[in-house]
């Protein structure tokens, strides 16, 4: 049978819908690093690894479109939409700006 290869950076969902990131992979020791979305952190062996393929257990999965999930960011919800709508337009645009303008 043949099983997925851990690759770093690649998504992959358990069979209980647990998705996770490989952060690591130390082919000398044999062990698997990943990430579970709400950032814990676990080790694997190798073989644990290709007994999760073998049982049909371990699929490749697409990244979360909400990518927060294992980072530690809180949403904005203290201000209010409106400031925050106009401070955006106050940061977000540099049109117009010359910085070689002669005072």
């Amino acid at each position: 049978m043949a099983f997925l290869q851990p690759t770093v950076g690649e998504w992959y969902r358990l069979s209980g819908g647990e998705l996770f990131e490989v952060v690591a992979v130390d082919d000398d020791d044999g062990t698997i690093e990943v990430q579970y979305f709400d950032g814990t952190v676990e080790e694997m062996d190798l073989e644990d690894w290709e007994a999760q393929c073998e049982e049909a257990g371990l699929e490749a999965a697409e990244p979360p479109e909400d990518w927060s999930g294992s980072v530690d960011v809180e949403p904005d919800q203290d201000t209010p939409r409106a400031e925050r709508d106009e401070r955006d337009a106050r940061t977000g645009s540099l049109d117009g700006l010359d910085i070689f303008e002669a005072r």
